[in-house]
Parts: C-alpha cells; structure tokens; sequence
C-alpha cells in the first residue's frame, strides 16, 4: 500500500518514516498538513518537537511493530 493511503490509519500511532536520501526518523504521526508530514518527536528530558517534513522527501512509513511478551525477572 502507497504511504499517502495509510496516514488515516497510522495517524496518531508510533511511525517510523523513511526519506528517499537514505535517512529516516521516528514519533508519533500526527498528519499531513500543507504538504508536509507531522511528526512529534521526542527531543530530550520532557521536551518534543512537532517536525514538519516535505511530502516529496517520504518514501514510505511504517507503524512501529508490537513488543514481544516477556516473562517476569523474578
């Protein structure tokens, strides 16, 4: 599925974004706006950034896949 298709589905979720130049990033999607790609990125300590990145940079993103279980360290 194109990127552009899953942005309603993925919005709001942890995404990793991968650029065309090789680079990537990830946070959580918060949409598309004027065309750029929202991003809120964490930055250090408390503080997080709302990226805006360029629709034509994106090559594709992906939802972050879930955790494996994990026993108890007991």
């Amino acid at each position: 599925m194109p990127w552009q298709q899953k942005i309603p589905y993925l919005t709001g979720q942890p995404v990793g974004v991968s650029f065309v130049n090789g680079t990537g990033t990830s946070g959580i999607l918060c949409g598309v706006s004027d065309g750029k790609l929202l991003v809120m990125e964490y930055l250090y300590q408390r503080q997080f950034a709302l990226k805006q990145y360029n629709i034509y940079t994106i090559q594709d993103i992906n939802q972050f896949p879930v955790c494996p279980s994990q026993q108890p360290l007991y």
